[in-house]
């Protein structure tokens, strides 16, 4: 069963976000502790994009393998006025990774992705 919570991102007089990011736990209860490091991420991408309309982080435990650890997946959409990111991080089945190195590894893709968006508007 899916939970869907709604965080409010941490807002300042200069912040764009318009919406607050939206978080979604499937297979696994809610973590306050990732939901606070996904809010403060999504905070961060403030910096690539000029308005984030929206942001929906999807945290997934697909299979729950007791002799292999725990495999998490992270699915991050990112809507702006410009377009959107969507960044997805499956388990690989040889090396389970912690949770939080994921959704940093997912951040940090969309980061990137927004960057590249950003510098070819400028360029264009």
């Amino acid at each position: 069963m899916a939970r869907s919570t709604r965080m409010k991102s941490p807002r300042s007089q200069e912040s764009r976000v318009e919406n607050p990011v939206q978080i979604t736990f499937r297979g696994m209860s809610a973590m306050p502790s990732i939901g606070s490091l996904i809010v403060e991420r999504a905070g961060k991408l403030e910096r690539f994009a000029e308005r984030i309309t929206r942001c929906h982080v999807t945290v997934a435990q697909p299979h729950r393998h007791h002799r292999n650890g725990r495999h998490y997946s992270v699915h991050i959409e990112v809507m702006t006025r410009r377009g959107s990111v969507v960044v997805t991080r499956n388990p690989d089945a040889s090396l389970p990774r912690e949770l939080d190195v994921m959704i940093r590894d997912a951040f940090d893709a969309a980061a990137r992705q927004l960057e590249d968006d950003a510098d070819r508007r400028r360029s264009a």
